[in-house]
């Protein structure tokens, strides 16, 4: 790989919001290449080179340092004023040569503009050869400080020639035109990795974080050491929540419900608990099937999402309430809100409170600005043991929905926070096209920084792509949110309905047996707990290994001897010291 050399290279080209130039901008943009493009060098190697999980979300006076001393746009942090002077169609972009199709890029700089008070800062990856254009990070980016973009992007095919550039967009409509604006970058760098080196990556994350050290000392009735006493290890549930959504087609279907509990530990019901199938009609409610399901969830020791209590959208609102309006209003959602948490106090361990209102304003178009904390607060006081969720879609899935990019999040977590609420958790859908795994990560980097839980609560890949294309981009989002450091929790969206299909992507056939998508969440969880254990106690009489978070069973024996018990391997950078004493009466 190569880029281009000196201030040259960073010159302003042509860009435009479509995904592909128009035809007079590409031949522009090849003219400018050809005039700009006067030296190539190598790219700096990535042999080595960890991936770093920094990110920030709160705007600085200063731009920090570039991560990873530039990578191979290191050559960029020479330039002191990396701006753009010209009108909005115009922007600082950089020159890229023969770039990898195999490889992982990561992408981060410090933006500001000058003009509007807030705008929307999009990076994008233009291939030459194709004019393909894909959005790679966005910012939400002001005035008066720096603000940190952080993304990625693979390829789909090499190429010899790409120009990374950047456009925007105006936040708010209370600013000046966007033909009166530049942007300025700062700190940029571009980090290539091997697809080894960003799977190591994620396995290193995920003995850091979803594994400990355990070392098991063995001693007979004199507390001397035992050498070569046998001991076992078995994993009696996980820690980490993976789980699924059901609906009431599971009910009364024994396969079904052998085929669930074999795999996992949480569930969250589809459709069973939202405002239009709990109370259909004013005054008529019915929890009956609601109430079954958890009935199930519970009697198999799982742990369940609520979702939801709101639907922001109005389309998935009841009838009746569209229709409803001040007061009238106001009594129906208190009202929602008082039956659906008293009832199920301490039941759920979430609420989502508002569902999607990144992207719609039902309720507070109606009930005003306040509406939403209104919500919390009384849900924090109906239900005070749920972690209260907002939850959203297009957050890690696409890069060019600014309604919901990551700095979105952040602005709606913040407003909240002014109006009282405070945060507990941050829901991400996650229903995908083809995935952009390194712009989840960056994005999950972005949101992971306000030190929230962080669920995948709705992860499914579009019904567009093949069966066996939809198992390959799950493998790789179930890998990536599993390995990450803030994600506490994954749900993934295949409740089989009647007709033994799902809304994107079905685990199982109606025999229950699985399709390929049912196949890589079988091989993750294999890979994700740790079955047994067997080993011998060393010269020093112990015995080490390393095992996933949850809860174990232990069996020692020597000669006639033998000691059993339970214990829990919580997260802690420590390891985990057993002692155990051998003795006739064990």
């Amino acid at each position: 790989m190569a880029i281009g050399k000196k201030h040259k290279e960073a010159a302003a080209l042509s860009s435009s919001s479509s995904p592909l130039l128009p035809a007079d901008r590409k031949a522009l943009l090849l003219l400018l290449l050809l005039l700009i493009v006067l030296l190539a060098r190598p790219a700096a190697s990535s042999d080595g080179v960890r991936y770093d999980y920094r990110a920030y979300t709160e705007c600085k006076s200063h731009p920090e340092p570039a991560l990873y001393n530039g990578g191979i746009l290191r050559w960029a942090n020479k330039v002191t004023d990396f701006r753009t002077e010209d009108d909005g169609n115009y922007s600082p972009a950089f020159v890229l040569y023969n770039m990898s199709a195999a490889t992982v890029y990561s992408f981060s700089c410090w933006v500001k503009i000058d003009g509007p008070t807030t705008a929307h800062v999009k990076a994008k990856i233009l291939t030459l050869a194709n004019a393909a254009s894909q959005c790679l990070g966005t910012a939400l980016v002001r005035n008066d400080c720096w603000s940190f973009l952080k993304g990625g992007f693979t390829l789909n095919s090499a190429s010899e020639t790409s120009v990374l550039y950047f456009q925007f967009a105006i936040y708010s409509l209370q600013t000046a035109s966007p033909n009166a604006s530049t942007i300025s970058i700062r700190s940029a760098s571009l980090q290539p990795f091997s697809p080894e080196q960003w799977n190591q990556h994620r396995e290193d994350r995920i003995q850091l974080n979803r594994k400990r050290f355990v070392n098991v000392h063995v001693a007979d009735s004199n507390g001397s050491r035992v050498v070569g006493a046998k001991v076992a290890v078995h994993q009696i549930t996980r820690d980490f929540p993976f789980g699924s959504a059901i609906s009431r087609t599971i009910l009364g279907n024994k396969l079904y419900q052998e085929w669930f509990n074999k795999r996992f530990n949480a569930a969250v019901f589809e459709n069973e608990l939202k405002w239009y199938a709990t109370e259909p009609y004013p005054g008529k409610e019915d929890y009956t099937v609601a109430d079954q399901l958890l009935q199930f969830v519970q009697a198999n020791d799982a742990v369940a999402r609520g979702h939801n209590i709101f639907w922001e959208d109005p389309k998935y609102t009841p009838a009746w309430v569209k229709n409803l309006t001040g007061s009238q209003l106001r009594a129906a959602v208190s009202g929602r809100i008082e039956s659906l948490l008293s009832r199920y106090k301490g039941d759920f361990v979430h609420w989502d409170v508002s569902n999607e209102m990144l992207h719609f304003d039902f309720y507070e178009n109606r009930l005003g600005g306040n509406a939403t904390v209104d919500f919390f607060d009384t849900a924090k006081r109906a239900d005070p043991l749920a972690t209260l969720f907002l939850n959203d879609f297009n957050v890690v899935e696409v890069c060019d929905d600014l309604s919901s990019s990551a700095d979105s999040y952040v602005s709606r977590l913040r407003q909240l926070a002014d109006g009282g609420v405070t945060f507990e958790g941050i829901g991400l859908e996650g229903h995908f096209g083809k995935p952009n795994i390194p712009y989840v990560r960056a994005v999950l980097d972005k949101l992971g920084t306000l030190r929230l839980p962080i669920w995948l609560t709705e992860i499914d890949i579009s019904s567009s792509f093949d069966p066996k294309t939809q198992a390959a981009y799950l493998e790789e989002v179930l890998r990536e949110g599993f390995a990450h450091p803030s994600v506490d929790g994954i749900m993934l969206w295949t409740a089989m309905d009647t007709n033994a299909s799902c809304y994107q992507m079905c685990l199982t056939n109606q025999n229950f047996t699985n399709l390929p998508a049912g196949d890589v969440v079988d091989k993750l969880l294999g890979e994700w707990q740790t079955k047994e254990t067997l080993g011998t106690t060393n010269d020093r009489g112990s015995f080490n290994f390393s095992a996933f978070l949850g809860e174990y069973k232990l069996s020692v024996t020597y000669l006639n001897l033998t000691a059993e018990g339970t214990f829990s391997l919580a997260h802690s950078d420590d390891t985990k010291h057993i002692n155990i004493r051998l003795s006739p009466s064990c």
